[in-house]
């Protein structure tokens, strides 16, 4: 695993999504990588930091709208 594979599985790894052979890889990147350790812990801080915050509430069309924009965005 690189460090771009590591940041693409991070959310996954967070919620316990990456089983097997993925968890390990991405277990073997973290134990040799320092700057992934690191970016791990600030995501740890900012969702810690963030959790207690009020969910903004949007409106169906604007909900929609960020959904519909998110799927057609080039992959």
């Amino acid at each position: 695993m690189n460090c771009d594979e590591f940041v693409e599985t991070v959310t996954a790894y967070l919620e316990s999504d990456l089983e097997g052979p993925a968890l390990q890889r991405f277990l073997d990147h973290l134990a040799d990588c320092d700057g992934c350790d690191t970016y791990l812990s600030q995501i740890r801080e900012t969702i810690a930091a963030l959790r207690h915050r009020p969910r903004p509430q949007l409106s169906r069309a604007d909900r929609n709208a960020l959904l519909a924009a998110f799927r057609a965005r080039p992959q």
